[in-house]
């Protein structure tokens, strides 16, 4: 793969989904960014794991606007030209229609929406600019398949995964002609460390079952298939959405 030597801003990259991509893409030559918001320690201990040189961590809140934009300006500074932008970051939190009051309804929504589609759509907007005076760039966003399958126990979950599925088409039509790329990835449930503690209770074994494979999925799988979108060989792929959940949702 053509990933030597890129340089990969990874929102979200402190655990996870985005850890699991830092320390792959970090494995194959990329000099990687490593974003985090509150959890420093976990932060540095990613970065303290990655392979290579050149890697660093950039701290914000993704909900703050000005504290992204202050921090792409750090990024550019520290790298001239960014190659690759996967935003992981996101929150999910149960906010059932039966057990929730209003104000409690409401807050939820603006929460996850604040970060999972607000915060993406502002760093593609500053990463995205980025790569048009640059000619080339890839963006891969982590959606869900609760986008196609609905989320009843989280619905603001599932709309703001629709969300980045549809801005992620909308951008890769408006920015292939600047040679850039953009994909979403729609993993279905992945044992990260949060992950973990619900397969540890009584849902553990339906979420298992919801795939013929019996298991749900490993952060380095999905890191996997993200590792092949950032490939430079992969660009023509833009606007696709890419689903790695195990069969355990099929959408026609």
């Amino acid at each position: 793969m053509n990933i030597q030597n890129q340089r990969v801003f990874i929102s979200g990259a402190s655990r996870g989904i985005g850890r699991a991509c830092a320390l792959k893409l970090a494995r194959k030559g990329a000099q990687i960014g490593v974003h985090y918001h509150q959890n420093e320690a976990a932060a540095r201990e990613t970065l303290k794991a990655l392979p290579g040189e050149g890697h660093r961590l950039f701290q914000a809140d993704i909900r703050e606007e000005t504290q992204l934009e202050q921090m792409a300006k750090e990024v550019f500074s520290h790298w001239n030209k960014v190659d690759v932008l996967v935003n992981s970051a996101g929150i999910y939190t149960e906010h059932p229609i039966e057990s929730v009051s209003a104000s409690e309804w409401m807050e939820q929504w603006r929460n996850i929406l604040s970060v999972n589609v607000l915060g993406m759509a502002h760093l593609c907007y500053l990463f995205g600019r980025h790569m048009m005076e640059h000619k080339q760039g890839r963006i891969i966003n982590i959606g869900s398949r609760g986008a196609f399958r609905g989320e009843s126990e989280s619905p603001a979950y599932g709309a703001s995964k629709a969300a980045v599925h549809a801005l992620s088409q909308s951008m890769a039509k408006k920015l292939g002609r600047y040679g850039i790329s953009v994909t979403a990835v729609a993993p279905g449930f992945v044992e990260t460390d949060m992950g973990a503690a619900v397969l540890e209770t009584e849902r553990g074994d339906a979420l298992r079952a919801e795939s013929p494979f019996g298991r749900v999925a490993q952060p380095e799988e999905v890191a996997h298939l993200v590792a092949f979108l950032a490939d430079s060989a992969s660009g023509f792929l833009s606007g696709g959405i890419v689903d790695i959940n195990g069969a355990s949702y099929l959408r026609m």
